[in-house]
């Protein structure tokens, strides 16, 4: 039995995903498997360093120095073969707070900014929340996985004002993983036409069959210059609620600007446990991360082969990474809002709606399988009877 075999009620812990169904999805008694983050334990080693901090009583002010940048530096290098400097990482209380810093910081009201969709939804709130314009390179769906449009990208790049690019790396929803030689064709239009590159880069460590994660700062000393990189230990040891990332940013002068406008904003530092919990997890998580990725891989077969078998009509977008499934219903035909309702009301399941991800999402559901084997048989059979 695995580890990640283990089922752990988490009613009554101010779990968003377990323990406010009601109010967000207006219905009681649904199994929840929408927001990302996953239904297992910490590494113990994580564990044991946040009790240990804990068990010192004194919770005053404190920094994230040397001791957090060594371990993020030390975690690039030996999970990403990336070089990262200590200078060149700064810290957020999250990578969607990093995402909104970066566009203020480095954009001007009125300016645009390039996403590629279906993507990540706070791609499209952060950017419209803070006055600036939507531009979409949306993503083509081939043969199953999701390819870029570079034509597209470059003529937007070029002509709309562009001046920064939100890119998701891996690519949430579809769990793509760029090859080198696509972030190099991105990194090369966006050099060309002036457009900095914000990579979103928190489900890099969640690798699944062979495929690798290249960082998109680590492809030329160039791309790295028109860069922010953003990291972070929550999606890869399920530690989002201790609100810590890592944005590395090597380019002096846009840091100064990022840094400045943190400062502006009266952000500090990380708090207490962010600190203990990111610098554990990256000095002894790889064992245990190892371990969950291989797991992962058995649920993402587990899924396919059971909706391939009992739901025919549904087409699996096999994910490179990630515990995400992306679920193309559009051979159903039914609405969005109608798929919405067959699953909380006849299936009683919680999915995430494909239209939250923007152009390209409608018809498709994404289900979170980052839980124990048996949540995922049972989520299977709720979604059977949803569309049975």
């Amino acid at each position: 039995m695995s580890m990640f075999d283990q089922k752990i009620d988490r009613y009554m812990t101010h779990s968003v995903k377990w323990d406010y169904s009601e109010e967000i999805f207006g219905v009681k008694d649904v199994l929840p498997m929408w927001v990302a983050d996953m239904d297992f334990r910490a590494p113990d080693e994580v564990i044991s360093a946040l009790q240990e901090r804990a068990s010192h009583g004194i919770f005053g002010y404190t920094s994230a120095g040397p001791e957090a940048k060594k371990a993020v530096q030390s975690w690039m290098k030996a999970r990403h073969g990336w070089d990262v400097t200590q200078e060149s990482t700064v810290f957020s209380s999250g990578v969607v707070t990093a995402l909104s810093m970066a566009i203020q910081s480095l954009t001007d009201p009125g300016d645009a900014v390039l996403i590629q969709s279906p993507v990540y939804h706070p791609f499209f709130d952060m950017t419209e929340k803070n006055g600036r314009t939507l531009v979409n390179n949306q993503l083509k769906l081939e043969n199953g996985a999701y390819q870029i449009d570079f034509e597209d990208l470059e003529e937007k790049a070029a002509h709309q004002k562009v001046k920064l690019m939100l890119l998701c790396n891996p690519q949430n929803p579809g769990g793509r993983v760029w090859t080198k030689e696509e972030l190099e064709r991105i990194g090369e239009i966006c050099a060309k036409h002036h457009v900095i590159v914000v990579s979103d880069e928190i489900h890099s460590d969640l690798m699944l069959f062979g495929h690798k994660h290249v960082p998109f700062a680590s492809l030329s000393k160039e791309h790295a210059r028109n860069s922010v990189t953003c990291m972070a230990p929550s999606k890869t040891f399920n530690l989002a609620g201790l609100q810590s990332s890592a944005i590395i940013i090597p380019n002096k002068e846009i840091r100064t600007k990022y840094e400045e406008f943190q400062k502006r904003q009266g952000f500090f530092t990380l708090n207490t446990f962010g600190i203990a919990g990111l610098t554990a997890a990256y000095t002894n998580g790889e064992k245990w991360l190892d371990e969950l990725n291989s797991y992962l891989e058995e649920n993402v077969n587990t899924v396919i082969s059971y909706i391939e078998e009992h739901l025919p009509k549904l087409n699996v977008i096999r994910p490179d990474s990630t515990y995400l499934i992306w679920i193309d219903c559009t051979q159903l035909q039914k609405t969005d809002a109608e798929l919405k309702e067959l699953l909380l009301q006849k299936g009683k399941l919680a999915l995430e709606d494909g239209t939250k991800y923007g152009p390209g999402g409608e018809g498709f559901v994404r289900m979170n399988i980052g839980c124990p084997r048996s949540l995922v048989h049972e989520g299977l059979e709720r979604l059977r009877k949803a569309f049975s």
